[in-house]
């Protein structure tokens, strides 16, 4: 199970570099993407991974024995993670807010990730 974590926060981590390009990209632009062509079938992909890799870390977590991650972390980091996937291909999209979610994703995964490797 560790190893499927790990891919799939690894992954996970991957597309959160993803969601920052995509997001300073269209900024710099102000081109909007076709939504049917290019946003929600990228946002699926995200989604998919995003789902496995949630049910994957609460039950590691239950195992784990973690004293500063928590379930709620893991469900908030998800929610991150689908609001931004979409949210990083407007370029309306607040700056402080979308940076913030994108820092707090990389952290808790980063977190998982040195737990992992303990």
């Amino acid at each position: 199970m560790p190893k499927e974590i790990l891919y799939l926060t690894e992954k996970l981590l991957q597309y959160n570099e993803t969601f920052l390009n995509n997001y300073q990209e269209c900024r710099k632009t102000g081109i909007k993407h076709d939504f049917n062509d290019v946003i929600k079938p990228f946002a699926n992909e995200v989604k998919e991974m995003n789902e496995q890799w949630n049910k994957a870390a609460k039950k590691w977590l239950l195992a784990a024995k973690t004293d500063h991650l928590h379930s709620k972390q893991i469900d908030i980091t998800s929610a991150h993670i689908d609001q931004i996937s979409i949210q990083s291909f407007f370029p309306e999209t607040s700056k402080s807010r979308f940076l913030n979610a994108h820092r707090t994703i990389e952290y808790i995964l980063l977190e998982i990730i040195k737990e992992l490797n303990k």
